[in-house]
């Protein structure tokens, strides 16, 4: 395994393998000197993140641990746009992720994917396996066509087989499914888009062995076509078998 560097809430340090240096220049996913706080029952804040830089370079898995409450997850909701920070920002190729309103904003939000830790959260009720995967990569399909995403186009029929969802199952509706071939679907329609970073938060915490093991070759695959790949996870084997590099949160 890779050497593994310590990210304490206040400082990230740098190893040779997974580079932490938050220039925003460049092609890469970047946080740069991130902090968030909560509010706390009691009415005082919560600090989750204090200076905290992180850097994914194209064609890198970079695995990121901690104890719960460290603030992985959080970190990786400010990386995709999904949580504002309090103090600090993120850069995707260069451009600010808060950036939404400008057209460049808008390509940035279609170049970044978040598989998140229960499939059930962000998978729509109402429409079926297959509907959904499909749906999105016509997203991703017409996100190009307009020059809002540069992600590569992506085989559906392969991807679904090497998730290993079999063809039944891509009529069912999410309440029809277990939570982990909901979440294989959930994987699916993340890289059906097209992304050019992933951020996978406990990404197989639903799978058995064998599913999981299926879904990290996936990923392994879109990081040799050249995606990067933000990898949360408390599984400290699962990172060291699959990540260039580990960073720990504590």
């Amino acid at each position: 395994m890779n050497e593994e560097a310590v990210v304490s809430k206040a400082l990230v340090s740098e190893q040779a393998s997974v580079s932490c240096d938050a220039q925003a220049s460049g092609k890469a996913l970047v946080a740069e000197n991130v902090s968030k706080s909560f509010g706390a029952k009691d009415g005082s804040a919560r600090v989750v993140l204090s200076d905290v830089s992180i850097r994914v370079d194209p064609g890198q898995i970079v695995g990121l641990r901690g104890p719960s409450g460290a603030g992985k997850s959080t970190l990786g909701r400010i990386l995709a746009g999904l949580e504002v920070p309090d103090l600090g920002q993120c850069f995707c190729d260069g451009v600010p992720v808060g950036a939404v309103r400008s057209r460049a904003g808008q390509r940035v939000r279609g170049q970044i994917g978040m598989v998140f830790q229960s499939p059930r959260r962000s998978c729509d009720p109402r429409m079926t396996l297959g509907r959904t995967i499909r749906s999105a990569a016509r997203q991703g399909r017409q996100g190009r066509r307009d020059g809002q995403r540069t992600g590569k186009s992506v085989d559906i029929d392969e991807l679904i087989r090497n998730v290993g969802l079999t063809p039944d199952l891509l009529d069912r509706f999410p309440s029809q499914v277990s939570d982990g071939q909901l979440q294989r679907a959930a994987v699916a329609r993340t890289l059906a888009a097209g992304p050019r970073y992933l951020i996978c938060d406990e990404m197989t915490a639903m799978l058995d062995a064998a599913n999981s093991a299926a879904i990290v070759e996936v990923i392994r695959d879109f990081a040799v076509s050249g995606g990067g790949v933000l990898m949360i996870s408390h599984e400290h084997r699962l990172l060291a078998a699959v990540c260039d590099g580990v960073l720990a949160l504590e």
